[in-house]
């Protein structure tokens, strides 16, 4: 496949950009092979999660007070226990309510969700092809603007000994 902006050849198909001029190539060889533009979700907005259902709500609200019941359970038998009274009704009437409430969700809540304005079903936008390249035209530079003074980093003077320094003191001396 080749690049629609620069006419560069790509390695291979899976490219999502041109290595030359950047061209997001993403469903170029779709556009190119049937002429029409391919539908793409808005790269904005991220896949928002399903509202749960009144009926979905309703019967994890009962579960929750359940599993809250069954939690609780453990406290009021000891309780139950040490002061030999009916303390543990107070469990066994959460564990019957929350599963009365489960019921009543599963037999008489709406199932499908509500759906508000902003979360109504939009059709996907179609990809529009950029007029010009998303990265600016690659430039070259000759060789000959390259080539400045160079140094020859090998014939750089070494420094003298620290003993050429001391016995030149000496001397002096």
């Amino acid at each position: 496949m080749y690049c629609p902006s620069c006419g560069q050849q790509q390695v291979s198909n899976e490219m999502r950009f041109c290595s030359r001029c950047g061209l997001a190539l993403h469903g170029v060889a779709e556009w190119l092979a049937g002429g029409r533009m391919v539908a793409t979700p808005p790269p904005e907005a991220a896949p928002a999660p399903q509202p749960l259902s009144p009926r979905r709500k309703g019967i994890r609200r009962a579960a929750k007070l359940m599993f809250f019941s069954g939690a609780i359970f453990p406290i009021f038998l000891m309780i139950a226990i040490a002061e030999d009274e009916g303390a543990l009704i107070v469990p066994f009437f959460l564990f019957f309510i929350s599963l009365a409430w489960m019921l009543y969700a599963r037999l008489f809540s709406d199932p499908n969700p509500k759906v508000t304005n902003k979360q109504a079903a939009q059709p996907p936008r179609l990809v529009q092809m950029p007029a010009h390249a998303p990265l600016p035209p690659a430039s070259t530079i000759p060789i000959s603007d390259m080539r400045g003074t160079q140094v020859r980093t090998n014939e750089l003077a070494q420094p003298p000994s620290v003993t050429e320094n001391t016995t030149r003191f000496l001397d002096k001396e």
